[in-house]
């Protein structure tokens, strides 16, 4: 296994994951239980969170905007907008019996403690992970280890999006769910090989 170019990403097959049926935005305080009765059954979670970026020097960024927690089957995704989502993202973060897996998280993982008052309990950063395994110099990120581990190209388009807006759009939704689906499917491709 070897980091991949970019021009051999592109080739690869696209990374299609989870589709709309298969996300849930918590919007409600129902949602919110029953997302946390869900996964807080589970042993391990993909992980990560979406920012409103930054265009002006000095513009200090604001608190994640979202969270993404995801099964293999499904997405979860919780607009710190509301209070209810929130309070269920910051349990199932700081349970230790749920490992989260995700790529550079140790950014999501400041931004949650220092701007939502989160803290995060068993983490694992799979960027590292693949960057140990292969010896190389510089940390592998998601595109790069979805192409590699699970032979598909992870698109990026919604990347660079107001994630402060609200409602989301369908693209971001599609987005943020599967960033947290590659890295759990990711990990459990690891787990095998």
């Amino acid at each position: 296994m070897e980091r991949p170019t970019k021009e051999q990403i592109k080739a690869l097959p696209y990374y299609i994951g989870l589709g709309l049926s298969d996300i849930i935005i918590i919007e409600s305080e129902q949602q919110a239980n029953d997302a946390l009765s869900t996964l807080e059954r589970e042993v391990c979670l993909g992980f990560d969170t979406e920012t409103k970026p930054t265009f002006r020097k000095g513009e200090k960024s604001p608190a994640p905007a979202l969270i993404q927690l995801a099964t293999e089957s499904t997405g979860y995704l919780f607009p710190t907008r509301f209070e209810f989502a929130l309070n269920a993202a910051r349990m199932l973060l700081s349970n230790e019996a749920i490992q989260k897996v995700g790529f550079g998280i140790k950014d999501d993982n400041k931004a949650l403690r220092n701007k939502l008052d989160i803290e995060i309990a068993n983490t694992q950063d799979l960027s590292i992970i693949l960057k140990r395994k292969l010896g190389e110099k510089n940390t592998i990120g998601a595109r790069a280890a979805v192409a590699m581990v699970l032979k598909q190209c992870l698109r990026k388009g919604a990347q660079i999006s107001n994630w402060g807006a609200y409602p989301l759009k369908k693209s971001q939704v599609l987005y943020a769910a599967n960033d947290a689906h590659a890295a759990i499917c990711v990990a459990s491709a690891l787990r095998h090989l």
